[in-house]
């Protein structure tokens, strides 16, 4: 093949650099709002700050109340609510996945179209039956019952991924393994499981996303400071009075660095896992 000309190299990556460019600029534009004192809304074009300062993180990162500080506590939270959606989801919608890949059973089929046919729906026209039942069950307040809403809501699109990834692992695998004496549980774990990380990784991702971004949910069954998630928290800083644009730029910033952390650690497996669970089951 012909290498292509100097000119042409040029040009793509000027073009790529450019993209790259306008990619970035809100990233920075905020970064910029977060490391200036001021708590007003920049109206610059240029994401470069005027002066550099870490109080608006600082006063994030201090905010308490009488009992300690909060912050601390509310990442806490959020931290513990979307690993334990993302352990428990992946747990329940892997197991419902390789049934559905493996077995043929009345009801199959329309068991796949229902859990499609949840995903047409957003969260929040489930609040109030959802916010019913925790009530219930006492379990408003709770982190636990944040993490069970949370977990059924990401079953459907992890079932899905799934099912399209273990539909392409060949079954031969498993027959020899029940030749030589394996038992199904240990078949899934042992040889399945192992085969399927990238998918894995990709659902544990979607899942852990879903938890750390929720606001609607969270808001309407969380009312204690103490039980607050960080989305929570960064709509705190929007009065009615005003908004403490400084503060709330610098809590985005903090709360987003876990998600930036765990999606480069994961990004082999997520590129991979999401194209191998896309082909049709």
């Amino acid at each position: 093949m012909r290498k292509p000309s100097k000119i042409k190299v040029m040009l793509a990556h000027a073009a790529l650099v450019l993209i790259t460019i306008i990619t970035l600029y809100p990233v920075l534009w905020v970064l910029k709002m977060a490391l200036e004192p001021s708590q007003s809304f920049s109206m610059g074009i240029s994401p470069i700050p005027s002066d550099i300062s870490l109080d608006n993180f600082r006063t994030v990162i201090s905010t308490s109340d009488a009992e300690g500080a909060l912050f601390p506590r509310q990442l806490w939270n959020s931290l513990v609510v979307s690993l334990a959606t993302s352990v428990l989801g992946v747990s329940l919608a892997a197991t419902a996945a390789y049934a559905m890949s493996r077995w043929d059973f009345p009801g199959k089929n329309q068991a796949m179209g229902a859990f499609l046919v949840t995903q047409m729906f957003p969260g929040v026209v489930m609040a109030i039956p959802l916010y019913i039942l925790l009530d219930q069950f006492h379990l408003l307040d709770s982190l636990t019952g944040l993490v069970l809403v949370y977990a059924t809501t990401s079953v459907p699109f992890s079932v899905w991924t799934l099912k399209g990834y273990f539909d392409t692992l060949p079954v031969a695998l498993e027959e020899a393994a029940l030749l030589d004496g394996c038992s199904r549980w240990m078949i899934f774990r042992k040889i399945v499981l192992p085969l399927a990380r990238p998918a894995l990784a990709v659902v544990a991702l979607f899942s852990f996303l879903t938890a750390w971004n929720e606001y609607i949910l969270a808001a309407t069954f969380m009312n204690d400071p103490h039980a607050y998630t960080l989305p929570i928290v960064l709509q705190s800083y929007v009065t009615d009075y005003g908004t403490e644009w400084g503060n709330f730029a610098a809590g985005s910033i903090l709360v987003s660095l876990p998600v930036v952390i765990l999606f480069f650690a994961l990004q082999k497996h997520f590129v991979e896992g999401l194209t191998a669970g896309g082909v049709k089951g």
